[in-house]
């Protein structure tokens, strides 16, 4: 006796991935969208989450006054920013910088990553977002509490592939 997805995965000729019971008649390509963007959703939420814990703790890292609703649409768009600024600068960053990275054995990565974070800041402020760092130090130590606070949340929600 065969389960419904084996019978929807031989009706696909050419298709040769497993459906899950609960996706039989739909597409795997629409899945796949959908599960991008919630990943991307959820990633962005964990990063608002650590620039969150990054403004309490740092008091170099300013975020406007006004609704804690205002606050978190802040932090999320502030944490959209911040991830198209990883995903666009720092692979240039580190592709021109390789030997500083090899130098210092990956230690100029978090004065990179400070610097990414201010400019994001800057960003932010052209935008006229109320998000604001102070100086580099401010940068710095937000960056790296941004950084842990983002790895303790992504262990926490693992990518679909740990869940297997």
């Amino acid at each position: 006796m065969t389960s419904p997805a084996a019978a929807a995965n031989r009706a696909r000729p050419g298709f040769r991935g497993i459906v899950p019971p609960g996706l039989a008649g739909s597409s795997p390509y629409l899945s796949s969208w959908d599960d991008c963007r919630m990943r991307v959703l959820i990633r962005a939420v964990l990063t608002a989450a650590a620039l969150a814990v990054a403004t309490w703790l740092v008091p170099g890292i300013q975020l406007g006054h006004g609704s804690t609703a205002s606050k978190v649409l802040t932090l999320l768009a502030v944490a959209v920013i911040f991830g198209l600024v990883n995903a666009i600068i720092k692979p240039v960053v580190k592709a021109v910088g390789c030997l500083f990275y090899v130098l210092t054995l990956g230690l100029i990565g978090l004065v990179v990553n400070g610097l990414l974070l201010w400019l994001t800041s800057w960003v932010a402020g052209e935008l006229t977002l109320p998000f604001h760092i102070t100086g580099f130090w401010a940068a710095f130590w937000g960056a790296i509490i941004v950084g842990v606070v983002g790895w303790l949340l992504g262990v926490l929600i693992p990518e679909p592939r740990d869940r297997e």
